[in-house]
């Protein structure tokens, strides 16, 4: 596996850089970094769906040690669907991957009391080139360039996330962002029809779109 995780790079996506501060719903931010940790093993060939599951067809490490944790609870586990995953991972995943980026000096951990006696935790960004990449690569794709494959993957968790206002866009710019983002996700085989006869990666993170798509629904409920 190369590059940053596209957990990471989500969460980047999805806390304001000045506030360290969540800008979109928790929960379908959880659902959506489970998600993209099970994306990024289908991507590695390290994980496949068979039979109604999704099933570790290779345990190599892939070097990420959050990516490959998951990895291992999934070898260690009974099957299960790709819908049971993402709800499984869901829970303490972000901090986790907060804590990864803290250790690489991409955000840093601010501890604030709030009436006396909460905590609150912020992650303002120290490193802004790692998020401008990943936004580059989302712009480039969005003005028509081809995206490669974890771009593409990117791009369909963003729509499915509802995360278009992540990415600057209001109003129609919002609108055709969306359009745009679906057409990626579309043209990458990660969502609509998926089968089992053209590949195994594709229908793989398909299917775990799918899921994604209907835990975020259950959640926030119908796009307005």
């Amino acid at each position: 596996m190369t590059g940053v995780p596209l957990a990471e790079e989500l969460l980047l996506l999805a806390y304001d850089d000045e506030t360290g501060k969540a800008t979109m719903p928790r929960i379908s931010l959880d659902l959506g970094m489970a998600a993209a940790v099970l994306i990024e093993l289908a991507l590695a060939g390290r994980i496949a769906y068979a039979e109604g599951a999704l099933t570790v067809v290779d345990a190599t490490p892939t070097g990420e040690p959050i990516t490959d944790d998951v990895l291992a609870r999934i070898a260690a586990d009974t099957p299960h669907s790709p819908s049971s995953w993402v709800q499984r991972l869901r829970h303490g995943l972000r901090d986790k991957v907060l804590g990864d980026l803290c250790a690489h000096g991409v955000v840093r951990d601010v501890d604030e009391t709030e009436l006396g006696f909460i905590h609150v935790h912020r992650y303002p960004v120290l490193d802004p080139s790692v998020e401008a990449e990943t936004r580059q690569r989302l712009a480039a794709a969005l003005t028509g360039e081809a995206p490669d494959e974890r771009t593409a993957a990117l791009a369909t968790l963003v729509a499915v996330l509802r995360m278009e206002s992540a990415l600057g866009a209001t109003g129609e710019d919002a609108t055709e962002a969306l359009r745009r983002l679906e057409e990626i996700a579309s043209g990458a085989g990660f969502s609509g029809e998926v089968g089992l006869e053209s590949s195994v990666v594709r229908p793989s993170v398909g299917l775990v779109v799918a899921a994604l798509g209907r835990a975020v629904q259950a959640a926030l409920g119908p796009r307005r």
